[in-house]
């Protein structure tokens, strides 16, 4: 189903990021997608968001939603008909939004789970943590703004760390069929990042054993976007049933 044109602002948008043994992700990925890699390390990690005036771009009036969301996110490139194109799989979506559960894959992309977020900012200070209502998400992230990225990030510069991101605009969220992802893409009116200073970090998926065994996952940076005016595109969904035999279909 294509999904409208919403509009919006992003209130605050941090990305907490972990890099990640490409070949430990590339069994987590599902066909088509394959890891997108910087310094030999795949990317993935969470993006915990707050939007707020969320509503279909044709209603004039500036009124919307408000809500708390997260979204766990692999950097991917896949082929499409010869084509290399790149974006995010998201293998996970939750909200704190009775509505973007309801609106899953008609209004907003992916199946959304229900959470509860607690939130402590400043104008400098974030901490934003998330349980999910069925048991199976624990994220928890606090941190300051800061000037640079740590010395042990996989990026050389805040310049290459927000092209990379940037790029990454063309999101696709698993549904309930296993062989389509509702896809969409992320315009921002205003990129900008900061860093952010992480003081605890916590994430059920990517300290989870069985997915990645010791010493194939570590922390790498977290960025912080706000006052982002944006809007969210629908793009052809994406179905599969091999590596091989990707299409785009509307």
């Amino acid at each position: 189903m294509r999904i409208p044109v919403i509009k919006g602002i992003i209130e605050r948008r941090i990305l907490a990021n972990y890099s990640i043994d490409p070949e430990i992700i590339a069994k987590i990925l599902p066909a088509p997608f394959r890891p997108k890699l910087i310094q030999n390390r795949a990317i993935g990690g969470v993006c915990l968001i707050r939007l707020n005036k969320i509503r279909p771009k044709i209603f004039p009036l500036p009124w919307g939603i408000q809500s708390e969301n997260a979204a766990h996110r692999i950097a991917v490139q896949w082929t499409v008909q010869g084509k290399t194109l790149e974006g995010v799989y998201i293998p996970r979506r939750d909200t704190n939004s009775l509505l973007n559960t309801l609106a899953g894959s008609r209004l907003f992309p992916g199946v959304h789970h229900r959470a509860v977020f607690t939130v402590h900012e400043t104008k400098s200070s974030f901490s934003v943590s998330l349980k999910s209502k069925d048991g199976e998400v624990d994220v928890a992230i606090a941190g300051n703004i800061s000037e640079k990225l740590p010395s042990t990030s996989v990026f050389s510069s805040l310049e290459e760390a927000s092209a990379f991101f940037e790029a990454g605009s063309l999101g696709y969220s698993v549904t309930r069929s296993p062989h389509r992802f509702d896809g969409m893409e992320l315009r921002c009116k205003n990129w900008k990042i900061q860093p952010l200073a992480v003081d605890s970090i916590r994430s059920s998926f990517f300290e989870d054993k069985s997915r990645f065994p010791e010493g194939s996952v570590k922390f790498d940076c977290a960025l912080l976007m706000s006052d982002i005016n944006h809007e969210w595109l629908g793009r052809e969904d994406l179905c599969c049933t091999n590596a091989t035999n990707a299409t785009l279909t509307s």
